[in-house]
C-alpha cells in the first residue's frame, strides 16, 4: 500500500532510505576489499493494520559475507491505527490510535571476533504528537579501548551542535537502557540513545531532523573505519568461541529486555 504522506513524513522517509542505500554501498565495498562478492538481498514486505486493512510496509536488506557474517538493514514506512489496548502504551496514541512511522534499523554481526558488532536505529513517528528517536551502540565481543573511544568521539561530535550537554544525556540514556540487571553488565560499550524529541513547531522539527540525520551520518562515518581496523586481525578458536557465547548474551538481552 502507498501511504499518503505530508512533507515532513516524505522528507523523513527519503532521508532514511538514502541512509540505507549509503550504508549498504559502504558495507558491500568492505566485502569487495576482502575478496568477497557478497551483496545485499532486498525483500519488500507489506503490513496489515490490526483490522486487516493495508498499513504500509518496507524493505528488508540482508547480506551474508566474508566480513559481515550477517547484517540486516531494514527501512519501513507504515501507518494506520493501533489496537486500542496497545495504543495506550504509545506516546500520544491513547487519545487517538492513528499513527505514522518511518525509520531505519540495522544490526551487524561480524565474522572476525575482533570486529565489533553494532546496532543503529533512527525513526520518526506521528500520533497526536510528532517526534524523532534513535541512536547507535557498539557491541564488541572483544572490546578495544581505542575503538570505544573513537566511536563515542564521533557521536559526541554529531551531538555537539545541538547543545553542550546533549551527548552526555544521550550517552547516559543508552548506558541505562542497555543494562542487563540480572547479569550486572552492559550489553556492549554504549553509544547514544534518545526518544520523544517532540516537533511542536517547524523549527523544532528541522532541529530534531538535523540531529537524526547527523547521527546516521556519524554512524556511516565511524563504523566502516572500525571494521577495516580489525577485519584482517588474526583470531584463535578460543576467541571465536568467546564471540559465540557473547552472541548468546546479546540475544538474551533482546528477548528479555528489548
Amino acid at each position: 500500500m502507498t501511504l499518503t504522506l505530508d512533507h515532513r513524513q516524505q522528507a523523513a522517509r527519503t532521508s532514511f532510505e538514502s541512509l540505507r542505500d549509503r550504508i549498504c554501498t559502504a558495507f558491500e565495498a568492505i566485502e569487495r576489499e576482502a575478496g568477497s562478492e557478497a551483496s545485499f538481498e532486498y525483500m519488500p514486505w507489506d503490513r496489515n493494520d490490526h483490522d486487516g486493512s493495508p498499513g504500509g510496509g518496507g524493505v528488508r536488506g540482508v547480506m551474508k559475507g566474508k566480513v559481515f557474517e550477517k547484517v540486516g538493514v531494514n527501512v519501513s514506512t507504515v501507518g494506520g491505527s493501533f489496537n486500542p489496548e496497545f495504543a495506550k502504551t504509545i506516546h500520544g496514541a491513547a487519545e487517538d490510535p492513528n499513527f505514522f512511522a518511518t525509520g531505519i534499523s540495522l544490526v551487524a554481526h561480524m565474522a572476525n571476533p575482533h570486529v565489533p558488532a553494532v546496532h543503529m536505529n533512527t525513526r520518526y513517528l506521528v500520533t497526536t504528537k510528532s517526534w524523532f528517536g534513535g541512536g547507535a551502540d557498539l557491541n564488541p565481543p572483544i572490546p578495544y579501548e581505542e575503538d570505544t573511544a573513537d566511536f563515542h568521539a564521533r557521536l559526541r561530535a554529531a551531538c555537539a551542535p545541538y547543545g553542550p550537554d546533549v551527548y552526555e544525556r544521550y550517552r547516559k540514556w543508552a548506558e541505562d537502557y542497555f543494562w542487563i540487571p540480572h547479569r550486572n553488565v552492559h550489553r556492549g560499550v554504549g553509544g547514544i540513545f534518545y526518544d520523544h524529541l517532540e516537533n511542536s513547531s517547524d523549527a523544532l522539527f528541522e532541529q530534531n531532523f538535523a540531529l537524526t540525520r547527523d547521527v546516521g551520518n556519524a554512524f556511516l562515518d565511524i563504523f566502516p573505519k572500525l571494521v577495516r581496523r580489525r577485519m584482517n586481525q588474526p583470531f584463535t578458536s578460543e576467541e571465536k568461541q568467546a564471540q559465540l557465547r557473547w552472541r548468546g548474551l546479546y540475544a538474551e538481552f533482546n528477548l528479555v529486555y528489548d
